[in-house]
């Protein structure tokens, strides 16, 4: 590993579904000497997609993480999944990365996918490099993708590289910094490149994409620029160097392309990996908050720092245990060191190091400021936790996962199966914070909640392989929420004797609705404490707290979630005597319940954002169909030469949607879906579902 953090570059691979990010990793670790043969998506033996199912259905589940060198420079790289189920996968890779490559199809152009993941990196302002893949594909378009770029995605986004043809006759890509003509031997599966004098045809464009660039990149230089407007010679160094800078402060976005899969341009890519992205010490450092004054800490990447890291995602392994993988923001640590776990307090020792190649482990001995790798041995850490070093009490930023919005009841069909249910699920809930387990209190029936529906079928499709269990599977159900409408106080009381001792606890509450906006961080509910302790002592406060957004978890109309609530304790009544924490739980759960109940409670639903891309022809009918699911259309607009359609729909209108759509069209429309947010539910819909839910 290098000493030096300038030569560390981690970077995540981003891009819609079917835009060729495992296959330019592929390429990417055959040309950095990783692996020795190429496997392809589409044969089912890529090296990062590395489960059963990613290789059967050609798409990538998990970020896949492994390590490249290239130019002396150390490449950790995390290739994310393109799918919208798997949305949690990009957004935590997103939180530990320092720089991305955003891949776009040269055909398909910015699609529905390409911009979620785009500004997901937007909001965590991760520099980017743009790579326009499959120039080879009939109807490739590099100036129209770059154009979609602009319109859709950022206007700061300039070509570093023009194609050299298109379609059948691409062959290779012009460097407008070099303003050379890059070529690539076919017969040694483009391992062999090499540089030519621009052809005549191309001679004009490429002088005036060089003069494009220029003018924009000159705003990052004073130098570039004086030399600029003088007409003066400006070196390759110079030019990098400008584009770099721009790049680094998010002002700037270089364009390539290529075509990986015809091993056409991914060495180029790997120099501007390594000549435009940032290493760990040129992003801003991360900010930490002191556990017990509150007060904010930039943490920087330094090695003689304390140590300290975020857990960005968890995988049980058969063999190895529960691998831990984290992004280490400042000092080090060794192979048998302690950690502490600043957000559950428990200390634990690391056993093994591991660098990670998709599925393939190898040990190291220390990890250090700027590292991405896993460690072996805590039994405690999750996704989203602070690890460091003992004593140093500083807690980062947590990782934010969207709302589960479907679920599926499920049975075991033995009674093997059933001792193995329970295990297995709480594996897999670990590992995926979008997966989430729950017990239907009326049927006692286990519910599994994700992301749509192939989430929950590569779920299903997991406990039948991987953990050789057989359920049977319910129909798909919405995932609804409660929330309430109105202001209301309650009270709760436990008087009684039990066992012969005395329970005493009365809790007054008021209970208030809120906005989704006016809520932290993070937070479904908000709790505030506005008694002394001569009502209620201390000591009553946390259990209170506690016991009262707990109760919240069990709706008044469907037993689902309240959220969006503000519970303030307003009153009570203690016992010096009888008084105890058990108690006034007691006491707050039913003075929650009765509030609950009063408060004029009515029904979320999760709304999806749809987008579907269309010949034109079909327009209307695909309009008039979203108009009969309660959808509301957000914009239509044209891509690549078919018409997008925007809407939000609610996800319970949207079961076989995409057998409808494809009737609709032919067979010739695409969509995609993604949770937008919970909204209320229109009175009419809501007595329509419970009635279904009561049974009549």
């Amino acid at each position: 590993m290098p000493t030096d953090l300038s030569e560390i570059r981690n970077i995540g691979i981003m891009a819609h579904i079917d835009a060729g990010k495992t296959t330019t990793t592929e390429r990417i670790l055959f040309y950095t000497g990783i692996i020795h043969r190429m496997g392809e998506v589409h044969d089912g033996n890529a090296v990062m997609d590395w489960m059963e199912q990613e290789r059967e259905r050609g798409i990538t589940i998990t970020s896949a993480v492994t390590t490249c060198f290239w130019n002396n420079k150390q490449i950790n790289i995390i290739d994310t999944p393109g799918h919208v189920d798997f949305t949690a996968e990009v957004e935590r890779s997103l939180r530990i990365l320092d720089s991305a490559i955003g891949i776009f199809c040269a055909v398909g152009g910015v699609e529905p996918q390409s911009e979620t993941v785009w500004h997901q990196a937007d909001r965590y302002k991760v520099p980017r490099i743009a790579y326009i893949n499959k120039m080879d594909r009939s109807g490739a378009d590099f100036d129209h993708v770059v154009d979609m770029i602009h319109d859709r995605l950022t206007p700061n986004a300039f070509p570093v590289q023009i194609p050299i043809g298109r379609e059948d006759s691409f062959e290779g890509i012009i460097d407008i910094i070099s303003m050379k003509a890059c070529y690539f031997d076919q017969e040694t599966l483009g391992v062999k490149y090499y540089y030519k004098k621009i052809p005549d045809e191309y001679r004009e464009k490429a002088i005036e994409s060089r003069n494009i660039l220029l003018d924009r990149i000159s705003e990052y230089s004073d130098e570039l620029l004086e030399k600029f407007l003088e007409d003066k010679d400006i070196t390759e160094k110079e030019i990098i160097s400008a584009i770099r800078n721009g790049t680094i402060n998010f002002q700037f976005v270089p364009v390539l392309c290529g075509s990986s899969l015809k091993n056409t341009g991914v060495q180029p890519l790997l120099d501007s990996i390594t000549d435009f992205l940032p290493s760990p010490i040129d992003v801003p450092p991360a900010i930490g908050i002191y556990k017990k004054t509150g007060e904010e800490k930039k943490i920087f990447p330094k090695i003689d720092e304390p140590f300290s890291a975020l857990a960005f995602k968890v995988q049980l392994d058969k063999f190895v245990g529960k691998i831990i993988y984290i992004r280490v923001y400042s000092g080090k640590i060794r192979r048998s060191g302690t950690i502490l776990n600043q957000t559950n307090g428990k200390k634990e020792r690391i056993s093994r190091i591991l660098q990670i190649h998709s599925n393939k482990k190898k040990d190291i001995i220390e990890l250090k400021a700027g590292d991405i790798a896993a460690i072996v041995g805590p039994k405690f850490v999750q996704t989203g936790d602070t690890i460091t070093s003992v004593g140093y009490n500083i807690l980062l930023s947590d990782i934010t996962f969207p709302d589960s919005v479907i679920s599926i009841a499920i049975e075991p069909k033995t009674k093997t199966d059933q001792d193995n249910l329970t295990d297995s699920l709480r594996k897999m809930e670990e590992e995926d914070p979008t997966f989430k387990v729950s017990q239907n209190k009326e049927t006692g029936q286990t519910i599994i909640s994700g992301m749509g529906e192939l989430h929950l079928e590569v779920i299903i499709d997991r406990l039948k392989r991987q953990f050789n269990i057989h359920a049977n599977v319910g129909i798909p159900q919405v995932a609804y929420k409660e929330t309430i409408q109105k202001e209301i106080i309650a009270k709760g009381e436990f008087i009684r004797e039990l066992s012969g001792k005395g329970q005493y606890a009365v809790v007054k509450v008021k209970l208030s609705p809120m906005k989704l906006e006016n809520l932290p961080k993070n937070k479904k509910n908000i709790f505030v404490n506005m008694i002394t302790p001569e009502i209620i002592p201390k000591d009553y406060w946390n259990i209170i707290e506690q016991s009262s957004l707990n109760a919240c978890l069990d709706g008044p109309l469907m037993s689902n979630p309240v959220e969006r609530v503000k519970i303030e304790l307003i009153g009570g009544k203690y016992n010096e005597v009888d008084s105890n924490e058990t108690a006034f739980g007691i006491a707050s759960s039913i003075a929650i319940g009765n509030a609950l109940r009063e408060a004029d409670a009515v029904i979320m639903e999760p709304l999806m954002l749809v987008s579907v891309i269309t010949p034109e022809e079909f327009v209307g009918d695909i309009i008039g169909d979203m108009n009969s699911r309660r959808g509301k259309i957000l914009h239509i607009r044209s891509n690549m030469k078919k018409q997008e359609i925007v809407a939000v729909i609610p996800m319970s209108e949207l079961f076989g949607y995409a057998t409808r759509l494809r009737s609709i069209s032919q067979g010739r429309a695409i969509y995609t879906m993604e949770f937008s947010k919970y909204d209320k539910v229109p009175v009419n819909i809501q007595e329509k579902i419970l009635k279904k839910v009561r049974g009549y």
